[in-house]
Formats: C-alpha cells, sequence, structure tokens
C-alpha cells in the first residue's frame, strides 16, 4: 500500500508533467501559428502586386529580399527587447506593436501606389511592401525569437534548449507555402485571404497574451534554474569570429534561394506556385537539420551535396543537353543539399540560450546581405545569371573546416596554392590547347571537358575542405568566363530578364533571346552567306503565320471601308511587327523594359529603322498604360508579352481580358499569343473568356517550322461579335477552342497546377 506521502509526490509529479506538456503545447502552437501567418502573407502580398509589375522574376527577388529585410528588423527589435527590457514587461511593448500592426489590416494596395515609375522599380517595389505590409511583418517576424526566449525563462524541463520551436515555426512556414497555391488561393481568392489573415492575426496576438502570462507566472522561479543550466553549458562564449561564421552561414543559402528563383521563374512561369517551391525546400532544410539529431547523417549529407552541385555546375557547364528536366534535377538537388549543410553548419555552431536572440540577429543579418547580393547588386555587376553558379561554388565553404587553414599543415598548404595557380593556367591555356590538337572531349566541348576536371579534382580532395572549396572556385571560374550554358556571348540584364542577341549557327539570322526562349530573329546573310538587309519578319512573325495574317486581314478591312486602321501591339521584342505596317496605319507598342527598346533601335535589328523610324512606344506595364487609351479605339490588338517562356498572368485574367475588350472597337478584335511549353494557355483562356460575356473566340494553330525563318505559333482571337471572328475562320489552323477543364484566371485567383498538368497529359499522350 502506498503511503500518503508518497502519492502526494506521485500527484505532483503527473501535474508538474501536465503543466509542463501544457506549456510545451501553448509555445509550439503560437510559434506555428506566427510563422504559418508570416508565411502565407508572403506569396498573397506578392501576387496583389504582380499586375503592378508585370510579373518579372525580379519581382519575386526583390519581394524576397523585403522579407528577409523585414525579418531582421523584427530580429532586432526581438533581441532589443530581451536585451534591455525587464522579462516581466517584454509582453506588455510587444502585445503594444502587435496593436499598432491591426493599422495595416487588412491587407490590400495602399492607395497612391498603383502605378510604378518606368525603368527598374528595385526601390520603388520596396517601398511600396513596407508601406503596405511592413508593421504587421515585423510584429509577427519578432515571434520566432521571442518565444524561444520567453520559453527559456519557463523553467520548463527542455528550455534549456528551445531550438526546437524554430522547427515548429518552419513546419507552419511550410504549411502556407504549400498550401497557397494548392489550396487557399484557388479557394478563397485574394481578398478573402486578407480577411482570414486579420481574424489569424487576431488569434495570434490572443495566443501571444497567454504566453507571456505563463512566463510572467513562472519567470521569477525559474531564473535560477536557467543561470545554473548556463553556467553548466559546454558552448563556448560567441566571439567575433563566431559571429561572422553565423553571417556566412545564412548569407550562402540565403542568396542562393533567391538566384535559384530567379533561374528557375525566368523559364518556368511568372507565378506564385513556381516562388513558392524554393522558398519551401528552403525553408524544409531548417526543419531536417536545425534539431539535435540531424535527419540526415553528416557523412551522407556531405557527400550528396558535393555529387550534386558539382553535377548542377558540370550541367551549366555544357549546352549539348539543356533540357528543362536535367537543368531543374540538378538544380534542385544542389540547392538543398547546399542549403542543408550550411543550415546544418549554423545550427552546430549555435551559442547557449542567453545569446538567443543574439544569434538569431547576426543570421538574419546574414540572409538579408545574400538578398541584396542576389538581388539588387548582382543585377547590376553580372550582365547574366553568374551569381548561381558563384554561390553554388561557395557552398563548399560551409562545409565544416573548409575555411580553417590554421589546422592545415604546411604541405597541405602548398598543395593548396599550387591547385590555385594550376587551375588558373588551365583556364589561361587549356581552350587554347584544346582548339590547336582538335580535343573535342567526345563532343561535349572544351568548357565541359575542363569542368569535369575540376570536378574530378574536387572529388579527389575529398579529404581536405579547403582544397575542394578551392576546386570549385575553378569550376564556377569555367563555367562564368568560357562559352557555357551561362556565358553564351553579349547580353543585357534589367529588371525583367537577361537578353542576349546571338548569331544563328548557320550564320544567317541574328536572334533576341530572353532566357532560353526565342523573341525575334531578323536575316543577316543569304543561304549562300551573302550579307542581305532583309526587312522580312521571321519566327512567329512570318507572312503567314497568325498575327500577320490578322493584321493584312485588318488592314484590308479598313482600306475596304476607307477608314483608318489603328493597331496596338503589347510587347515589342525585336520590333518584327513593325514590318507588318501599311501606310496610312497607325501603330502603338506598349514595352514594359527599356532595355527592349533599346535592342530593337540597335544596329542588330532594324525592324523599326526601316519600317517605322519614328515609332510610338508607350514604355510601362500594359495593364497600367494601356488602361488610359481612348475606350473602342483599336481594330487589332496584339498581346505578345512574355518574359522568357512565361506569359505574365496578369495579362491573362479577367481583369485583363475585360480591358482589352474595351479598347477595341465594336467591329475589332484582339489576338493572344499563347505559344508555351509549360503551360496549356488555350484551357486558360477557354475557361476564362466566357466570365466575361459578350465575347467571341477561336484558337489558330501554325504548326509551320523551317528554322528561324518560319516557327510556329498559337494564337487566340477574340472579338465582340461573330461576324468577325467568322472571318479568322479561313485562316489555317483555326479551331474552337476547347471544353475547359481548369479554372478561369482572375487577379484574385490564378491556378498554375490546372494548366501545368494539361500541357504535360497533352505531350505526354
Amino acid at each position: 500500500m502506498t503511503a500518503p506521502y508518497e502519492m502526494d509526490t506521485l500527484a505532483t509529479d503527473a501535474e508538474l508533467g501536465n503543466r509542463s506538456a501544457s506549456v510545451r503545447w501553448l509555445f509550439t502552437a503560437t510559434s506555428f501559428l506566427s510563422a504559418f501567418l508570416l508565411f502565407l502573407i508572403q506569396p498573397m502580398f506578392a501576387k496583389m502586386v504582380l499586375p503592378l509589375l508585370g510579373g518579372a522574376p525580379s519581382v519575386w527577388a526583390v519581394a524576397l529580399l523585403f522579407f528577409q529585410g523585414a525579418l531582421l528588423v523584427g530580429y532586432s527589435y526581438a533581441h532589443l527587447l530581451v536585451r534591455y527590457v525587464p522579462t516581466a514587461s517584454t509582453g506588455i511593448v510587444h502585445l503594444a506593436v502587435s496593436a499598432l500592426a491591426f493599422a495595416a489590416l487588412p491587407i490590400a494596395i495602399p492607395q497612391g501606389w498603383s502605378e510604378p515609375p518606368p525603368g527598374d522599380p528595385y526601390l520603388w517595389q520596396l517601398g511600396l511592401f513596407a508601406v503596405a505590409i511592413g508593421l504587421p511583418f515585423v510584429a509577427v517576424s519578432a515571434n520566432a525569437p521571442l518565444l524561444q526566449a520567453w520559453f527559456s525563462k519557463t523553467g520548463q524541463r527542455d528550455s534549456a534548449d528551445p531550438y526546437f520551436l524554430y522547427a515548429a515555426s518552419n513546419l507552419g512556414s511550410l504549411l502556407a507555402l504549400l498550401g497557397y497555391p494548392f489550396l487557399f488561393e484557388p479557394a478563397f481568392g485574394l481578398k478573402a485571404l486578407a480577411t482570414i489573415w486579420t481574424a489569424g492575426f487576431v488569434a495570434l496576438v490572443t495566443a501571444l497574451a497567454s504566453c507571456f502570462w505563463v512566463v510572467r507566472k513562472t519567470a521569477a522561479t525559474a531564473v535560477s534554474q536557467l543561470e545554473t543550466r548556463t553556467a553548466a553549458s559546454s558552448r563556448p562564449e560567441p566571439d567575433w569570429r563566431a559571429r561572422i561564421g553565423w553571417v556566412g552561414l545564412a548569407f550562402v543559402p540565403s542568396a542562393l534561394l533567391t538566384a535559384f528563383t530567379t533561374h528557375v521563374a525566368t523559364d518556368v512561369a511568372s507565378a506564385p506556385l513556381i516562388w513558392v517551391i524554393p522558398l519551401t525546400l528552403y525553408l524544409a532544410t531548417f526543419v531536417v537539420v536545425f534539431r539535435e539529431r540531424a535527419l540526415i547523417p553528416r557523412p551522407v549529407l556531405l557527400t550528396l551535396h558535393a555529387v550534386a552541385t558539382l553535377l548542377a555546375l558540370l550541367q551549366l557547364a555544357q549546352t549539348e543537353k539543356e533540357t528543362w528536366f536535367y537543368a531543374a534535377g540538378f538544380g534542385v538537388a544542389a540547392f538543398v543539399t547546399a542549403t542543408l549543410v550550411a543550415h546544418r553548419t549554423l545550427y552546430e555552431a549555435r551559442p547557449d540560450t542567453r545569446h538567443l536572440t543574439e544569434f538569431y540577429l547576426w543570421m538574419s543579418f546574414g540572409g538579408v546581405l545574400g538578398g541584396i547580393f542576389a538581388a539588387l547588386i548582382a543585377p547590376q555587376v553580372f550582365s547574366e545569371v553568374f551569381e548561381y553558379p558563384l554561390l553554388l561554388a561557395l557552398s563548399f565553404a560551409c562545409r565544416p573546416g573548409a575555411l580553417d587553414l590554421r589546422t592545415q599543415s604546411t604541405k597541405s598548404l602548398a598543395a593548396l596554392v599550387a591547385l590555385l595557380f594550376a587551375g588558373a593556367a588551365v583556364l589561361y591555356w587549356g581552350p587554347t590547347v584544346a582548339y590547336e590538337y582538335q580535343i573535342g572531349f567526345g563532343g561535349w566541348g572544351a568548357t565541359a571537358g575542363i569542368a569535369a576536371g575540376f570536378a574530378l579534382l574536387a572529388l579527389a580532395a575529398w579529404r581536405y575542405p579547403p582544397h575542394m572549396l578551392a576546386a570549385a572556385a575553378c569550376l564556377y571560374l569555367t563555367v562564368v568566363l568560357l562559352p557555357s550554358g551561362v556565358h553564351r556571348g553579349n547580353a543585357e540584364r534589367s529588371y525583367f530578364g537577361v537578353y542576349r542577341v546571338i548569331q544563328s549557327s548557320d550564320g544567317q539570322f541574328n536572334v533576341l533571346q530572353h532566357g532560353t526562349t526565342l523573341h525575334g530573329a531578323q536575316r543577316i546573310r543569304d543561304k549562300h552567306g551573302n550579307t542581305v538587309a532583309s526587312t522580312t519578319p521571321a519566327t512567329y512573325y512570318h507572312a503567314h503565320g497568325p498575327m500577320a495574317s490578322a493584321v493584312r486581314l485588318t488592314g484590308m478591312i479598313s482600306a475596304i471601308t476607307r477608314k483608318e486602321a489603328k493597331f496596338g501591339v503589347i510587347g515589342l521584342g525585336a520590333g518584327s511587327l513593325a514590318c507588318h505596317s501599311a501606310s496610312g496605319e497607325k501603330w502603338r507598342f506598349f514595352e514594359i523594359d527599356p532595355v527592349v527598346v533599346g535592342i530593337a533601335k540597335s544596329k542588330k535589328f532594324t525592324f523599326l529603322a526601316n519600317c517605322q523610324p519614328n515609332a510610338d512606344i508607350v514604355l510601362g506595364d500594359a495593364r497600367q498604360t494601356f488602361a488610359k487609351e481612348p475606350d473602342e479605339s483599336y481594330d487589332l490588338l496584339i498581346v505578345d508579352a512574355f518574359s522568357s517562356d512565361a506569359v505574365p498572368v496578369h495579362l491573362m485574367t479577367a481583369e485583363a481580358i475585360r480591358l482589352y475588350a474595351s479598347k477595341i472597337k465594336p467591329e475589332g478584335a484582339f489576338v493572344l499569343h499563347i505559344s508555351n511549353r509549360y503551360l496549356d494557355l488555350e484551357q486558360v483562356l477557354a475557361a476564362t473568356i466566357p466570365q466575361i460575356g459578350g465575347l467571341h473566340a477561336l484558337t489558330i494553330e501554325d504548326s509551320n517550322d523551317d528554322g528561324y525563318a518560319v516557327t510556329g505559333s498559337t494564337v487566340v482571337v477574340v472579338a465582340k461579335n461573330w461576324q468577325v471572328i467568322d472571318q479568322f475562320r479561313t485562316f489555317p489552323g483555326a479551331r474552337n477552342l476547347p471544353e475547359p477543364h481548369v479554372r478561369p484566371w482572375t487577379d484574385d485567383a490564378s491556378d498554375v497546377l490546372g494548366p501545368f498538368m494539361s500541357q504535360y497529359h497533352k505531350h505526354r499522350w
């Protein structure tokens, strides 16, 4: 029989255990909800901004930079709060700051921020984000370090190491990011989500108040316990070397996140789904390795990182197999493993709880520096996306011991210096030797062969991290200094992407590429190699293509009715369509990027110079500039705006189509160029056009293909009456729109997964 005092002790222990579990659950749930709201607001507001900024990949890069900067502000605020304000008052201050954030809710575009300035709107976008969501974002971002600091003072069994709450935060982040494109936006739309977010913020403030009540109740009795555990901690006091290490280990994955996002968004689709995937993977790495026992053992992780990153760099070094499958597969593997290595090394360098908020502050500072480098500095310094392979190479600096030269022997240091000099010699003389002795490296080219040599050298130096880093640096220089997948000759870069003007392999055409997608070509030599001054539009714009035929039909009708025809073109490209104009017609081009205008007016392309030397070009996003045009003033509008292979989503929504319809004459039409490798835009328009009402449409598919001279295309023609549409039915390849099986696109919600899967099944079968 149990003695009475033993029963009291058992009851007390059970009660304490239940109380401890309740406190842990409260802090875990609050951390989860805070991160969920923090990472739901990111894609939600970025999607609201898309119609203002043209859907360029830089929209996502600059959005990431803002979020990293606001995170730094939130972490700084939390650090100062914990360090200088008594624990019993920290919650009062934070709840007051959270109450101020209600002034910015519900989330929406603020008045006076409806139109960005022409050119590169980097600072304008940062200002818009700061004004619209800065206060609530900072208030919520401060919760992660603040809740961990509070939990460390509750006297719970695991309060000495509250970093487990960071894993709970990242699970909330993952749910928000994965749920946004697949569930939340399709189910609710942006306006409803803004209201739901406000309700969630109310629940969060209530949960924070509960956490603070627990802290005030237990902090006094927990101080001595915390001091005892801290005194027994085996972790050394952080010095400036440790702090610089925290910054560097956060810098590389943060910058790589932005660089990889830009790389992917340029050539797939300018939509939240694509932007969400890299960020989701980035956050998932915290869940995997930011814990006492990483889910992947260190030897396995280091092996995967080396293999994946070297393969990704080798993929960039060659141009023989440039399929989306290889580029995306190797790129994702390298990005994930590099981020895992950096975050695991960062976790192993963490301090004790006395320096918890400082640790997160320096970590956030490194993240901001990475964002600034990849989003603002790199586009100004590099003409192509050289920061992506650079950061892949720098990820080798995140491996344990990679920068610790003090432990290297004299012989090892001499070998390191010799490796660097040998690498420089190979880069300088290697291509010449390969050319003189006709060394083709099995058809892969000199760049790929030299890169493979450096990759093998990196693997051979497996036991010497500094030497692996040096070999990876040589591999990076090979990719960016020699002709490769990321170095294809002269290029120009802007907020809206990377443009290259190259000559075709046969030397007959100057070709304009945006990313890897063709955006125009002009013949400069005939088939015999003689120089010609041709102004015949090529590629999609050839004389018998649907866009040229639409221009010709509209011109003929205007000539018969003796009315002056007015044409609008959204997307200038190389200026090819200008040479389909006739005397007496009015043409106006709408182009978002000044760099494109400069290319179209350069000596590399002479369509504008020869056919419309005084072309009327309006700079700015078409949704903003075209809205200012008089209603019912255009006979034909051609929407041919691409961001690499991605049609900006905001130019294909119901609101955009309604705008186009309002600007064409009753007998006019507009043509939407929908050629796309990854999205079934015909399905999107089949679902979206009926939402407007009073419009009729058909598809015209041109399957002709003769290199750069003639390239096939698919367009959808939309008009206000059947008589106009019937005139286009005579075109080869004309057909009715299919029955839609995807959701319509609106500014409030645009499902990208459905069109992606539709295109996948179409090509598969």
